[in-house]
């Protein structure tokens, strides 16, 4: 081989060397671990996505991992993805948290502190109409009455405390039952007349902030009226799956918590929930829940197997 051969060779060589190297594909970056966060669909699914969104970015940026919101058809729905491994982080009802404890063993990290009155607990609320004829719990003997979810604490279990304890038999007692599946169909469904009486939530018993405050624009509120308000109730929760890691959980808890404790995040907080943010919560706390639960007369494993 002469002199050129040999420079055109190893130059050729080079070349090819060169192509081969840009043409391969680029070393991928390491995938973002997802975390699985599953919510209760307290208003309809799309606008809950839409509202919380801000949120999941805080927790994004915190967890640096990739955050996948999760709204379920319905309460029991979120307990079921628990106990099926589906979610790794769940903003659960006191109810729905109950309910996961037993049958998932879910971690509670967190409830919140309501804004109006800044304590960790809020009130059930069983509402009609400013002009109904309805004055006290007796009267809703014969009238028509919208649950929200089967296993929601408020919409649920202790509006049915409350009609016990006045003498009413919400199974018997109703002329016509509708569980409407959120807090917000129950308002409108009040509002509208399509029912005469529902149950639903309040942070305080002054009308200051309750779910119709969030839910109606200010010239509908005025046409919603308390009749009954429930005892203090302990607040919602964020429950991590009993396999998520327990540094995970952790730093998850410690990164709402920081977030909260700023000006930004009680802001933001105010905005989506109306309360200032959380504080950590034990298993303890929700043993009035528990006792809500057998005082409606509702077993957990048996509404779970019928709202499948």
């Amino acid at each position: 081989m002469n002199k050129w051969m040999r420079k055109t060779g190893g130059l050729f060589l080079w070349m090819m060397l060169v192509t081969l190297l840009a043409c391969a594909p680029a070393a991928e970056e390491p995938t973002k671990k997802v975390l699985r966060l599953g919510l209760v669909p307290f208003e309809t699914g799309e606008e809950l996505l839409k509202d919380v969104q801000p949120l999941m970015d805080v927790i994004e940026k915190g967890m640096d991992m990739e955050v996948r919101p999760i709204v379920a058809a319905d309460y029991a729905g979120v307990v079921e993805a628990l106990k099926n491994k589906q979610l790794d982080i769940a903003f659960l009802s006191p109810a729905s948290y109950v309910l996961a404890k037993q049958e998932a063993n879910v971690k509670v990290l967190l409830k919140s502190k309501y804004s109006s009155t800044g304590q960790p607990h809020f009130f059930g609320a069983i509402i009609v109409r400013t002009d109904s004829p309805i004055k006290s719990m007796k009267d809703l003997k014969g009238k028509r009455f919208s649950f929200g979810d089967p296993i929601s604490t408020t919409g649920h279990i202790f509006a049915r405390i409350l009609m016990k304890e006045s003498g009413i038999n919400p199974d018997t007692d109703l002329d016509n039952v509708v569980y409407s599946g959120s807090h917000d169909a129950t308002i409108l469904a009040v509002l509208n007349k399509k029912v005469d009486a529902g149950a639903t939530y309040a942070y305080d018993k002054e009308n200051k902030l309750t779910a119709w405050s969030r839910f109606l624009k200010p010239e509908e509120q005025k046409h919603i009226r308390v009749l009954a308000y429930s005892g203090p109730i302990p607040a919602d929760t964020i429950c991590a799956s009993q396999d998520m890691a327990p540094e995970l959980a952790e730093k998850f808890r410690q990164t709402m918590l920081a977030y909260t404790a700023t000006a930004e995040g009680k802001a933001l907080m105010r905005k989506l929930y109306h309360f200032d943010g959380y504080v950590p919560a034990e298993d303890a706390d929700y043993k009035s829940v528990r006792e809500g639960f057998a005082a409606a007369g509702i077993d957990l494993k048996e509404k779970l197997k019928k709202d499948k």
